[in-house]
């Protein structure tokens, strides 16, 4: 046990640990020069064409140091703020990280809030300054960023960089030296935390846990604490490049275990697993059922589709136990499903993944958080969809969910990062200098308003350089009403949104000069209206496409004209009560892009 390292990387997207993780692996020859690739742990396409990291992944390299031999698990975490709770869990099972800050971007928020989840575990933090060779890296300013955060002396703190090889050795030596080894009793009854799950196509789900106590065998009957399920460890082993079959996994070491899972649901990230035989007292602290924070509609293009969505849905979800849907339907698209997301770059994720492994064009709805309605009558209504809300003549109440969001940012851009959060409602909690350079702000925000579009004006307003993590605090009360689409009279539930009356006539306003632009003219005219119950608060039309009925007419009387266009009046009257309008997928996705 003393010569196993168990350890995670984390740093903020895109300062560089999968290039750096690919070096690891390249200098402890676990991977071959014929097989390396770049980015070479992230194996969905997706992963790499993004450049971030979507899954953890686990992998273990045996590396001779000072004569003794090491084993070395390196557990890689994903950098976006929406897969946090992976991140926490990842943590958890190691008892080292390296906290790779990129040189030329310096301290960015996601670095702070996952060195926090490190240091809240009591990890012994490797700091590592990468990307030292780009001609714009400053290292001795960002040096004196980490200094400040971790309070470590500048000599300990390793220049590399990921792409060329320099200071691997160094970090490799830094690991076997100052990560401690893990502590664990093996002769205690087993305690294993599950950190991560995969689906395979032959073997079924394939957990990946670290073992605190005890020991783990292959064909020993195994208890999921959390979920009380049992079952017989069919191969047990460790993960190198692929996996290694072992007949027994000891403490303090990273394995996987497969056992005949066919449901993701059934293995939950953080849980623990001890055997029947001999179970531990009690599990492994910090599980929780992970919660969604964004929901919105998937309906198929064609409503024919719905079965195969259906089938491609339950595929998603055994490689993403985060992705939580139950099917809904609408009367402007059809049959559909609601689905539950851990943020937004979690939905864009399955939504290309829904496209690109298995062929379905999907209609996204406008993305909304969950509400909770209080009614006269002393109901407690939870609303994923607006049109879930009680009658406004029985409503009391509607509380909505606030989270706390910390920015950093340079301290040229303060200003206009207040006044977007103001506008978003926020109230300021917090501003402290880290450097003389480097603000943070602490708000507090509604969910509902970050969902759709914060994000993206943060970066635009900042030059990309603001960074921003939230976690959840608690409900408050709030004055939201629904706002509807009407077109041409009748509703489209798929565009409607719960907003905060103070918000309701711009957005009404804004989204109907929008849907005029994006859908196409008719042969009649489409009047298109936002309403707050029965009152409209905003119109636009389309105007109709005109048929030169009286170009026949040359001379003559003007009763004739008149005539043709009384005639031609009528149809259009009638057409407009029989004709439907059909809405683009665009219109639904442009309300997201709304200013």
């Amino acid at each position: 046990m003393k010569n196993i390292r168990n350890f995670c990387i984390i740093a903020h997207i895109d300062h560089g640990k999968s290039t750096l993780a690919d070096r690891l692996l390249e200098f402890t020859k676990t991977i071959s020069k014929r097989d390396m690739e770049a980015q070479v742990l992230d194996d969905m396409d997706l992963e790499k064409e993004r450049g971030i990291t979507i899954k953890s992944h686990a992998i273990q390299m045996n590396y001779e140091y000072k004569g003794e031999k090491y084993v070395l698990n390196l557990i890689d975490t994903p950098g976006h703020v929406d897969f946090s709770y992976e991140v926490s869990r990842s943590i958890a099972s190691c008892e080292g990280a390296l906290l790779i800050v990129d040189a030329a971007q310096g301290i960015q928020a996601q670095t702070i809030s996952n060195l926090y989840l490190a240091l809240g575990n009591d990890l012994e933090i490797v700091p590592v300054l990468n990307k030292i060779d780009l001609p714009s890296a400053e290292p001795e300013v960002v040096k004196d960023q980490i200094v400040d955060l971790i309070g470590c002396k500048r000599e300990e703190i390793i220049p590399a960089s990921g792409k060329t090889g320099l200071g691997v050795e160094d970090i490799l030596a830094a690991i076997c030296e100052r990560i401690p080894a893990p502590k664990g009793n093996p002769e205690a009854p087993l305690q294993a935390l599950i950190f991560d799950s995969v689906f395979n196509s032959f073997r079924g789900i394939i957990a990946y846990y670290k073992i605190l106590n005890g020991e783990i065998r292959k064909g020993d009957k195994v208890k999921f604490f959390n979920t009380g399920a049992e079952y017989n460890a069919d191969e047990v082993g460790v993960l190198r490049l692929s996996l290694d079959p072992k007949d027994v996994v000891k403490t303090g070491d990273v394995g996987y275990i497969i056992s005949g899972i066919k449901n993701a649901r059934e293995v939950k990230v953080g849980d623990t697993i001890t055997t029947v035989a001999n179970p531990c007292a009690e599990a492994i602290k910090g599980f929780e059922d992970v919660k969604p924070m964004v929901f919105a509609g998937i309906y198929p293009v064609d409503t024919d589709d719905f079965e195969e969505l259906r089938y491609s849905m339950e595929k998603l979800q055994l490689n993403d136990a985060s992705l939580t849907w139950e099917p809904e339907a609408s009367a402007a698209l059809g049959f559909g499903f609601r689905c539950g997301f851990l943020g937004m770059l979690h939905m864009e994720i399955i939504q290309e993944r829904l496209e690109r492994e298995f062929n379905m064009t999907v209609i996204t709805t406008v993305p909304n958080v969950s509400y909770i309605a209080y009614t006269t009558m002393g109901d407690v209504v939870h609303m994923h969809n607006p049109s879930d809300m009680p009658d406004p003549t029985k409503l009391d109440y509607i509380e909505e969910p606030f989270i706390k969001a910390s920015i950093i940012s340079k301290a040229d851009f303060v200003g206009s990062i207040i006044k977007l959060c103001m506008e978003k409602r926020g109230i300021m909690i917090n501003q402290t200098y880290l450097t003389t350079d480097r603000v943070e702000l602490i708000f507090e925000l509604p969910l509902g308003e970050i969902v759709f579009d914060f994000y993206d004006k943060l970066k635009s307003i900042s030059k990309g350089y603001a960074s921003f993590d939230y976690h959840p605090i608690d409900y408050r009360k709030s004055d939201l009403i629904k706002l509807d689409i009407l077109i041409n009279g009748d509703q489209v539930d798929a565009l409607s949104a719960l907003i905060h009356r103070s918000r309701a006539h711009d957005f009404g306003k804004k989204i109907c000069e929008k849907l005029k632009e994006l859908i196409p003219r008719q042969q009649f005219q489409i009047a298109i209206q936002a309403a707050i119950g029965a009152k409209i608060v905003a119109r636009e039309n389309i105007s109709a496409i005109r048929k030169d009925v009286t170009a026949k007419c040359y001379g003559g009387d003007i009763s004739r004209k008149r005539k043709l266009l009384e005639k031609q009046k009528e149809g259009k009257k009638r057409m407009r009560q029989i004709g439907s309008v059909e809405v683009p997928q665009s219109a639904f996705m442009a309300v997201l892009k709304l200013d």
